[in-house]
């Protein structure tokens, strides 16, 4: 699993690479509560283009961050979805709680 991300303005946008499962999901949420917390970021995008797998764990990671977000009043979108991780976002709920984009502009628009 490799983790990319950027600052732009209040908005982190976090970049996952490869498989998130229960093997890293712990490090994934750790990474990214510090990261969140360090740049003080108000609006969370996940760009899950080359995310290529998903377990119950990663979806935990990515419900908690929503979760934390959330509180404060922020918003968290994913982009670039791929079609595999498509199918776990529908068949777990998860678009009923964050918005889905084509692409970073058009996510960071609406932040």
């Amino acid at each position: 699993m490799q983790l990319y991300y950027e600052n732009i303005d209040n908005t982190l946008i976090v970049k996952l690479q490869g498989e998130l499962d229960h093997h890293v999901a712990e490090k994934i949420r750790v990474e990214l509560d510090e990261m969140i917390s360090n740049k003080r970021s108000r609006n969370l995008i996940f760009n899950l283009k080359e995310l290529n797998f998903m377990d119950s764990s990663g979806i935990g990671v990515i419900i908690g961050r929503y979760k934390n977000i959330n509180k404060f009043g922020g918003k968290v979108a994913v982009i670039e979805v791929s079609e595999k991780v498509d199918k776990i976002f529908n068949l777990a709920g998860l678009y009923r709680i964050i918005d889905k984009y084509k692409n970073q502009k058009d996510a960071l628009k609406c932040m």
